[in-house]
């Protein structure tokens, strides 16, 4: 770990695992940026609906009915894991995570919003999603996996 993230408040593999490729975005859920950021996520999302004006579609999005089924089942498996779930996620794209941070305008928000922001851009990231777009997978999946993948090897 570099000296720049020795003060680091969440380690960076568990932002990595909540980034999924979503509509050939790299996108965060709302649920994951509202439990990095410290607020629930019902508050996450009223920020959202009343600054809607600052959240154009390439910013945030919500999953589609398929979509969400699909998300579902590919990364839900108990009970306890489908609580909350009964409506589809917000999609936040790296402006729009950006942009949430200013909204809820937390200190906790704006710190872990830096450390986002740098995975969102690091080489390593853009390398990994550059790869997985081109085996084509799926239009829904976990980047997770491909992360590991690519850094055991």
């Amino acid at each position: 770990m570099s000296i720049e993230n020795s003060n680091v408040l969440v380690p960076d593999e568990r932002i990595m695992d909540n980034i999924y490729l979503i509509r050939d975005q790299k996108v965060m859920l709302d649920r994951d940026l509202a439990v990095l950021y410290g607020v629930e996520t019902k508050v996450l999302k009223q920020a959202v609906k009343r600054n809607i004006a600052r959240f154009p579609e390439d910013f945030v999005f919500e999953m589609t009915k398929v979509e969400f089924e699909i998300w579902r089942s590919q990364f839900v498996t108990s009970n306890s894991e489908k609580m909350g779930l009964r409506y589809a996620p917000f999609c936040f794209s790296e402006q729009g995570v950006t942009m949430l941070s200013c909204v809820l305008n937390s200190k906790r928000a704006i710190e872990v919003n830096i450390q986002i922001m740098r995975i969102f851009t690091s080489s390593q990231l853009r390398f990994s999603v550059s790869l997985f777009l081109c085996f084509s997978v799926s239009p829904v999946h976990s980047l997770p996996m491909m992360l590991k993948k690519l850094y055991l090897h």
